[in-house]
């Protein structure tokens, strides 16, 4: 498997914007690093201003001259996302790539501060809502990037009632429907934006070793692999499993593209058919553009 970092070598991508979520570690650092040492302006945003301080310090230290902005996003709060889509457009008027990479996977039931399912409400509304309040910053050929997961196929996401209100919890079955929905969410993009030149893609990075498994036991790994197809029970780094989504920002093969599932730096086709199917993203769309109007 390639690296995040081969995967940009040779391009110039001076003159680009980027904005990553989540990228105060994991997959979302690792894509801010490689970005920003290919020249490009990378916004990054995250809930912990302290390690996302922290981050912007060590990617300044191994690269002086490298563009960078910080902005604090906690996407458990629609009114934090509101304040950060607008320090973003005012530190990025145009915005080339959107990388949606910020999730939580396998929590406890709980609820954000506006009253979503905490996995639904963080995966795909709180990126939902961003992506709403940063279209007018999209250009023709600006990419838009969902991390999504093979994940998807631990659950389809029930439309009549997608947080969790009149159905006994599960963890693994609300974690699925949140990487349906998004997958649907950049389906649903794709239809939108596609004639203004704007392509929306949902990435599977693989199995990586990152913080974002902490909810999970051993129990839990073991479930998890009885109840979801494994294409890969290889264990990626950071570096690599960043490769599919940096891959998604710059590759020329995605020129003129969208609506695509992603995974080991290629087009997937066998992405469960109930995330892909337009009409549900239609319906998915408007559900979630009526929770995020309040």
């Amino acid at each position: 498997m390639k690296t995040a970092a081969e995967v940009v070598t040779g391009r110039d991508l001076s003159g680009s914007t980027v904005v990553i979520t989540g990228a105060s570690s994991g997959l979302g650092l690792e894509s801010a690093r490689v970005l920003a040492a290919g020249g490009a302006h990378v916004v990054l945003a995250a809930r912990n201003v302290d390690a996302l301080t922290a981050t912007i310090d060590a990617i300044r230290a191994e690269m002086p001259v490298a563009r960078l902005s910080g902005v604090g996003l906690d996407l458990t709060s629609l009114a934090s996302v509101r304040a950060a889509a607008a320090q973003i457009a005012a530190a990025a008027p145009v915005i080339n790539v959107l990388m949606n990479n910020a999730g939580v996977m396998f929590t406890p039931f709980g609820r954000t501060d506006d009253g979503f399912e905490m996995q639904f409400g963080t995966n795909h509304l709180g990126h939902f809502a961003l992506t709403s309040w940063l279209t007018p910053q999209f250009v023709e050929g600006t990419r838009i990037i969902n991390l999504s997961s093979d994940g998807h196929r631990l659950g389809d996401i029930d439309l009549t009632d997608p947080n969790w209100q009149h159905r006994d919890y599960d963890k693994f079955a609300a974690y699925g429907a949140a990487k349906t929905a998004n997958i649907l969410h950049a389906v649903a993009l794709d239809h939108r934006l596609r004639e203004r030149g704007v392509g929306a893609f949902a990435v599977h990075p693989g199995m990586v070793a990152t913080n974002l498994a902490r909810h999970m036991s051993r129990a839990d790994v073991a479930a998890v692999g009885g109840r979801a197809r494994a294409h890969a029970i290889e264990v990626w780094t950071p570096e690599q499993g960043a490769a599919t989504q940096v891959w998604a920002a710059v590759s020329p093969e995605l020129d003129g593209r969208g609506g695509l599932y992603l995974a080991d730096c290629a087009v997937r086709t066998d992405a469960e058919a109930y995330a892909t199917d337009p009409e549900r993203s239609e319906k998915l769309w408007e559900i979630s553009e009526s929770l995020c109007a309040g």
